[in-house]
């Protein structure tokens, strides 16, 4: 294998050792889901042709989810497609009154990446490219490129805030011509949605709509149809931490948004969007809890129920619902041993612990975590990656003693609890306080 620069390296080891998922080199620790991305990769080639897909990954904290979300953007983008991702919180949801739908679009907007820009802000190229091509043809043609521009931009009149979508491209066209700043900068944030009144979008581009809270998911479908005008695959949204829709406590506001959800998936499922995928990552109370999550909402337990075939070790990956499946002890064997070779910097000569290393490490987290320590692999790759950082700094230490020393300490711990009257703690609370 070759050496990985340093800056690669840094970005990936500081990431995951901080329990959260690299931006880049993803491909650097990749292992296992083999299945579940060859399905995701039928759903990216069906928004290149044209259609629309919907999908919950479902996971529990620290299993994955964010690391599969990202990967299946990072494979988005290597087929043309546009990709745009947020996390949901208190301020951003779906369905809202306040802005919080108009935030999450706008966190959208801000995030919007494509292959030359994967790491966001990638709106204003994707204009550009829209705008450049409208040019090239009339040029080509003998026409005007205004004229050129909603002939291309006429298909998208009868959609929602369709019409002043146009006007704004076409304000962009005229501050590109004329090298006013102001305007083009002016139609970026219309079409980022950071617009609050439609006073100030009159004012600055001459348009009566804004993008606003009941025009969310709309604004999306728009946003879909114009990036396949400018020549990209589609568009793909990633929308994580789906859990806080979950907490809501106002029942009314948590069925507004369950609602949103069902029009999505009825949009995706009937036809009624183009060349857009959904994806929604959440944990599985979010998706089966009966009182609060999706599931107490009729309409969405029918449409996300399990397939009542796929029973006694028989599979089905196509349906809206995508359970990440548990690393296996093979699979998390690889992952230690990508994750070794990643710190050494892809140079072999400089690997801190030895092959035999590996599965001792697996067999002590196995007798002091107990099988949790695969299916939420986190707090695992922190506690792998903790040794190695203390292998570097003090090179005369054995890992056989510092895997000891964390033994003793976590049997202290445990009988002082028990002496406390504390009880024992469950494996995900055990599987959170493991740490080097």
């Amino acid at each position: 294998m070759s050496a990985i620069r340093a800056k690669d390296r840094d970005a990936v080891v500081q990431s995951l050792r901080a329990g959260v998922v690299p931006r880049t080199g993803l491909h650097l620790v990749q292992v296992g889901r083999a299945r579940e991305v060859a399905s995701l990769l039928d759903d990216i080639g069906r928004i290149a042709d044209g259609s629309a897909t919907f999908r919950v990954v479902v996971g529990e904290y620290g299993s994955g989810k964010t690391f599969f979300l990202n990967l299946v953007r990072t494979m988005g983008m290597e087929k043309k497609l546009v990709t745009a991702n947020a996390d949901l919180s208190p301020d951003r949801r779906l369905h809202a009154t306040g802005g919080q739908a108009r935030s999450l679009y706008a966190e959208l907007m801000k995030n919007l990446a494509t292959r030359t820009r994967p790491d966001g802000g990638g709106l204003a190229g994707v204009v550009e490219k829209f705008v450049s091509g409208a040019m090239t043809e009339a040029r080509t043609n003998g026409g005007n490129p205004e004229e050129r521009i909603y002939a291309k931009l006429d298909q998208l009149s009868e959609m929602v805030n369709g019409y002043d979508f146009a006007n704004v491209i076409a304000a962009y066209w005229k501050g590109f011509e004329s090298g006013n700043e102001q305007l083009k900068a002016d139609a970026i944030r219309w079409l980022r949605g950071e617009f609050s009144t439609r006073t100030d979008a009159r004012g600055a581009l001459g348009v009566r709509t804004i993008v606003d809270d009941a025009s969310f998911y709309d604004q999306l479908k728009l946003m879909a149809r114009f990036v396949r005008l400018a020549g990209y695959s589609g568009l793909l949204v990633c929308l994580d931490e789906m859990v806080n829709l979950y907490k809501l406590q106002n029942s009314q506001a948590r069925n507004a948004n369950y609602e949103q959800i069902l029009r999505i998936l009825n949009d995706a499922l009937q036809g009624g969007a183009e060349g857009l995928g959904i994806l929604l990552g959440g944990t599985p109370e979010f998706l089966l809890d009966t009182r609060r999550g999706l599931y107490s909402y009729s309409a969405l337990q029918s449409r996300l129920a399990e397939n009542a075939f796929a029973r006694d070790g028989l599979v089905d990956y196509s349906g809206p619902v995508l359970r990440l499946a548990s690393l296996s002890q093979e699979e998390l064997l690889v992952l230690l041993q990508k994750l070794r070779h990643v710190f050494a910097g892809g140079e072999p000569e400089r690997y801190l612990l030895p092959d035999t290393a590996l599965p001792a490490f697996m067999e002590h987290c196995h007798k002091r975590i107990g099988e949790a320590y695969f299916r939420t692999p986190r707090n695992t790759i922190t506690a792998f990656i903790n040794l190695l950082a203390v292998l570097e700094q003090n090179p005369g230490v054995d890992w056989r003693d510092l895997l000891g020393q964390v033994a003793v300490e976590q049997d202290n711990g445990a009988a002082a609890e028990q002496e406390a009257g504390a009880g024992g703690e469950s494996d995900a609370d055990e599987l959170a306080s493991f740490r080097l």
